[in-house]
């Protein structure tokens, strides 16, 4: 078994279309490398929860892990 990285997979797949959809994949990239990034501060669970007046224990978030992890 080979370990194949993005790259490689790219290449590969893209050998495997016409020109044409090669030129839509270039063009593709293109426009990805020119979008901005963008990142969205990260605000804590407690602080989104804030005007909820809302308080979540450690013990709430252990619980609900628990409830959603339980094998069914």
């Amino acid at each position: 078994m080979t370990v194949t990285t993005i790259e490689e997979a790219v290449v590969e797949n893209l050998r495997l279309l016409s020109q044409d959809k090669q030129k839509e994949v270039l063009d593709f990239v293109r426009f990805l490398q020119q979008k901005p990034v963008t990142k969205h501060p990260r605000r804590s669970l407690l602080g989104a929860l804030a005007h909820l007046n809302m308080r979540v224990t450690a013990e709430d978030i252990a619980e609900a892990r628990r409830e959603i992890w339980k094998p069914q």
